[in-house]
């Protein structure tokens, strides 16, 4: 028997191209175009016209109507259907047999800019006065007059101020934040990140109580901001 034959057809395509001899700018997605020239006068009566920032103190900057412990007892508890609204922290028992101090005052850092970040959501914000409220209350400095404020409230039992000693020992090098504000303030801000992070893995509620203490929005309070945001914006519609 014969194979069959098979026929391969080869197909010839003609491409043409035109080459461009100008030399075009890269690809920028945030391309902006440029603006009229700025003179003297125009760059004056600019910067008249643009509006100067106030600054505002820690306590001024987390001023809000907060629920006392009575109001925050009756609260619903549970946000969104959770038991809190932070990432459900690991089961340790005993933090400081398992981690060292720096390690509480890391995830304590986070935990603690996690508080200011949610506080300052509402009323809803542009993202660089976020980040302004947010740097003004999680700086070494303002984190030290929070701990004072704490210290001088007598707010914080035996053992919270035992972790408070632990976290003031943090051993560090040289950092831009430490020569800015300064050793002592340093550490203490530490210690008070150290104590966030011990709270978060032992006692979520008892963490919520003092940053409560301290000005922050809590879980308790989420509501009582939810109604304040809308009163505001019902009183500008009208």
């Amino acid at each position: 028997m014969s194979s069959p034959l098979t026929s391969i057809h080869t197909l010839s395509v003609q491409v043409k191209a035109s080459w461009d001899t100008q030399q075009r700018p890269s690809y920028n997605p945030h391309r902006t175009y440029p603006k009229n020239p700025i003179t003297p006068n125009t760059e004056q009566t600019l910067k008249s016209n643009l509006p100067e920032r106030s600054v505002l103190s820690v306590s001024a900057l987390l001023s809000r109507k907060s629920p006392t412990p009575a109001q925050a007892v009756r609260m619903e508890e549970k946000y969104m259907g959770l038991d809190t609204w932070m990432p459900s922290a690991p089961k340790v028992e005993k933090p400081r047999s398992l981690y060292n101090a720096a390690s509480l005052a890391y995830i304590g850092d986070c935990i603690y800019e996690l508080y200011a970040r949610r506080h300052f959501l509402f009323p809803p914000l542009n993202i660089e006065e976020y980040n302004d409220r947010v740097m003004a209350v999680v700086r070494a400095e303002a984190q030290d007059a929070m701990l004072q404020k704490l210290l001088n409230d007598k707010a914080l039992s035996d053992e919270e101020r035992d972790v408070l000693r632990w976290g003031k020992n943090i051993s560090s090098s040289k950092t831009k934040t430490k020569k800015r504000a300064g050793v002592a303030v340093y550490n203490r801000a530490s210690s008070l990140e150290t104590l966030v992070g011990y709270l978060y893995l032992t006692n979520a509620k008892r963490l919520d109580e003092i940053m409560l203490k301290l000005g922050f929005s809590t879980g308790a309070s989420t509501q009582m901001i939810l109604e304040e945001a809308s009163s505001d914006v019902a009183n500008l519609s009208t």
